[in-house]
């Protein structure tokens, strides 16, 4: 697995290959391949930009491609597989959102309603200018809160994610709500909390009982066991002074038992798990005839929440072209609003989904009817 720049270019070798082949290319043989995908990836592992990857391509009831190259482990030399288990960190995000909006399709919550009516302690949060917060789910599922981030010994200490409600609170507002969008772990980890005292389960139960195990996402979890661990990949991050790639350690708040079920990116799964989670949203709700999202609770996730003038996502900036009104923020997703230069060029207007920290993407295609997974 790598990060930042190296992931973006794997992405950009085999996007445009995956979106053209769906165009002219039948459905083959189990397990699937679409053509030059593969020799793509191995060029990467061959120039050592990735140790390997797993790439899936589904439509809602289809595998359209499965293919893996390279390595989990370079030093094992263990080869990758569909079922190698990787964290996919921010990738856990679309899944908190479907979470709450389970609870809403069940009356139980609104996502309009101000978060301090499910944890009360929200309700003493001032603004930057001293005035009631007065939050929303929304606003905390669509990154414009202005919730401030935990930090430090004590989040690192904390056991629950009712442990950490008060570092969120001491830590002051970043901006009036709805002013602004800026990336906050916070609000999405309060939101798996409310779905905790909405639901009366720990949010690792809830999903367990709930998505994962009706999905058949086997491998999906906060808390590998030993099965998983066997399959886990290893983390590498290449060297620039010397090329070559080099293993990171396991990120230490993610994995352990005695660590809180984080929503904003707690969770480690597989390609083929991840793809049965797409699939869902490609059904509108639905996954082999069994439903789990209404239609309009999945508009929620696919169409931005977040005003057509505001700036978003992670492309703001000068250095990226200012391309922050091409995004759009929905419930616990990034949607590509309009298109532009670079790999969003291949994809269509309306596609939506999340990447993770160390290299993992997944994006639904709603006008194409396919998804698109990587795991590197």
């Amino acid at each position: 697995m790598l990060a930042g720049m190296i992931t973006v270019r794997a992405w950009a070798a085999v996007i445009p290959l995956l979106c053209s082949a769906l165009l002219s290319n039948p459905l083959r043989a189990e397990p699937p391949k679409l053509p030059g995908v593969g020799a793509a990836l191995q060029e990467q592992v061959d120039r050592n930009e990735i140790a390997g990857a797993v790439t899936m391509v589904v439509t809602r009831d289809q595998v359209r491609h499965l293919e893996t190259s390279g390595f989990a482990d370079l030093a094992a030399r263990k080869p990758m597989h569909p079922d190698t288990v990787f964290w996919i960190a921010s990738m856990t995000k679309p899944i908190t959102a479907t979470a709450v909006l389970m609870l809403q399709d069940e009356g139980k919550l609104d996502v309009h309603d101000p978060v301090a009516k499910y944890l009360p302690e929200f309700a003493s949060l001032k603004t930057p200018s001293g005035q009631p917060a007065n939050l929303t789910l929304i606003q905390i599922l669509t990154h414009t809160s202005g919730l401030g981030e935990a930090g430090g010994p004590a989040e690192r200490e904390a056991k629950t994610l009712a442990d950490l409600v008060p570092l969120w609170l001491a830590a002051p507002m970043q901006f009036e709500p709805g002013s602004r969008w800026s990336y906050c772990q916070s609000g999405i980890n309060a939101a798996s909390r409310v779905v905790e005292v909405v639901s009366g389960m720990s949010f690792d139960a809830f999903l367990k009982k709930r998505l994962f195990q009706p999905l058949g996402m086997t491998s999906t979890t906060f808390y590998p066991g030993a099965s998983e661990r066997a399959r886990q990949v290893t983390a590498y991050a290449k060297n620039t002074a010397t090329g070559s790639l080099e293993a990171v350690p396991p990120r230490p708040e993610f994995g352990p038992r005695d660590r809180p079920p984080q929503g904003n990116g707690g969770l480690y799964s597989t390609a083929e798990d991840y793809a049965k989670f797409c699939q869902m949203l490609l059904g509108k709700g639905t996954f082999q005839e069994v439903r789990y999202l209404s239609e309009a609770s999945v508009k929620l996730m696919s169409t931005p929440q977040t005003p057509a003038t505001l700036p978003t996502g992670f492309f703001q900036g000068d250095s990226f072209g200012r391309r922050g009104l091409n995004y759009g923020w929905a419930l616990g997703t990034c949607v590509l609003k309009a298109p532009h230069d670079g790999v969003p060029a291949m994809l269509s207007p309306g596609t939506f989904g999340h990447g993770g920290a160390w290299g993992t993407q997944a994006w639904v295609d709603p006008v194409k009817g396919v998804a698109y997974v990587l795991m590197v």
